[in-house]
C-alpha cells in the first residue's frame, strides 16, 4: 500500500483528537475513492450527451451497419 501525506490545521487535529474511536485513514480512503466514482460517473454522463449529439446530427435513414460493411470489403 502507498502512503501519502494529508495537512491539516491544528484546529482540525484538534476536533480529530476528541474522536479517537474514528479510523481517519479510512475516512480519508473512502473520501477518494468517492471523489473517484463521482468523477467516472462525470466522464461517463459527458460521453453519453456527446454520443446522443452525434445520433442527433446524423442523416435519418443513415445505417451504421453499411457503413461497417463498406470498410470490412475495403480492408
Amino acid at each position: 500500500m502507498t502512503t501519502i501525506t494529508v495537512r491539516i490545521s491544528p484546529e482540525i487535529k484538534k476536533l480529530m483528537r476528541k474522536y479517537k474511536y474514528i479510523n481517519w485513514s479510512e475516512v480519508v480512503r473512502e473520501a477518494i475513492l468517492n471523489k473517484i466514482r463521482k468523477e467516472e460517473k462525470k466522464n461517463l454522463a459527458e460521453a453519453l450527451l456527446i454520443n446522443e449529439k452525434l445520433r442527433r446530427d446524423a442523416p435519418k435513414n443513415w445505417d451504421s451497419t453499411e457503413v461497417i460493411k463498406k470498410w470490412r470489403r475495403l480492408r
